[in-house]
């Protein structure tokens, strides 16, 4: 593995929803919710994650989304790219077009609904990995692709790919946590991608949390993660706590429909629109969403 500033990729970054106004991407409005993550004392960002709701954007979206986080950004914090689709032709495109317009770092998805074998994923993320130079990052959420890596792979790819420095675990299983970190070091950066296994991956030695709350409470996150590093475990324990049914409500529909609502009522989206097939939340789910909320003293 290639070596790593020591504060590189580790801490809380968040991936930032896309907002829409009137069916077109609000680049104004991103810009803003970037400055509120580095106000708010996020260590990075990551855009066009899952809560963006990538499938749902061109590539020229997604590409013009990075770029105005990366002037927004200014270099004050880390900007990474998520650059995967269902489509090798559609990484290799927005790989290749991140590491121009200048991301930090990559952040690759498993390729989603296609389920590959083991081997086929290896030839995926090395075929990408031979393609730019900048910091990758395996991005593990078998709940969405339908495919998950197992730690064999994980340390073919890492032979072959010097500059593959970590994965973004989003799955409940702990153990392969400690596993990966045993074969490929603790150099290797591992980010905690459920909201719920935040406070216990940091506690077996994640990097950091790539957790979609932090769209609505940055800093409440960033604490976390920073208490975590400093030792201080009573304190991480119960920033764990306060965020328990924030982080509960995230999933009460699929992310982001949740989060997008939260974020209008908080007033940090103007509109609250998503893309077919996705929708906003029902009546139902407002009313619920709002006693999280007035709970959470955010409303």
């Amino acid at each position: 593995m290639i070596p790593l500033d020591p504060k590189f990729l580790r801490g809380s970054y968040p991936p930032l929803v896309t907002p829409f106004a009137n069916g077109a991407v609000d680049y104004d409005s991103f810009a803003e919710l970037v400055e509120l993550q580095i106000r708010d004392g996020s260590h990075g960002i990551v855009v066009c994650g899952t809560t963006a709701e990538p499938s749902t954007l061109t590539l020229d979206e997604r590409a013009q989304l990075l770029e105005v986080a990366l002037d927004a950004a200014a270099g004050r914090v880390p900007v990474v790219a998520a650059t995967g689709s269902q489509s090798h032709a559609e990484s290799v495109s927005l790989t290749v077009q991140a590491e121009e317009a200048g991301a930090d770092a990559l952040l690759i998805v498993t390729p989603y609904y296609i389920k590959p074998p083991q081997r086929g994923l290896v030839e995926y993320y090395v075929d990408l990995g031979k393609r730019t130079a900048l910091p990758l990052l395996i991005y593990h959420i078998p709940g969405r692709a339908a495919v998950g890596v197992d730690l064999d792979t994980v340390a073919r790819i890492a032979e072959r790919v010097p500059h593959l420095v970590g994965i973004k675990h989003a799955a409940n299983d702990l153990g392969f946590v400690t596993q990966l970190r045993s074969r490929l070091g603790p150099e290797f950066r591992v980010f905690a991608g459920l909201e719920e296994l935040g406070f216990p991956l940091l506690a077996v030695g994640a990097a950091g949390l790539m957790n979609a709350v932090a769209n609505i409470v940055p800093g409440q996150v960033a604490r976390l993660y920073e208490s975590a590093a400093a030792g201080a475990w009573d304190d991480a324990r119960a920033s764990h706590g306060e965020l328990l049914e924030l982080n509960q409500a995230i999933f009460f529909d699929t992310n982001p429909i949740p989060i997008k609502y939260m974020m209008k009522r908080m007033g940090l989206l103007t509109a609250n629109e998503h893309r077919l097939p996705m929708v906003p939340a029902s009546r139902e789910l407002e009313e619920r969403l709002d006693g999280v909320l007035r709970r959470a003293r955010l409303i």
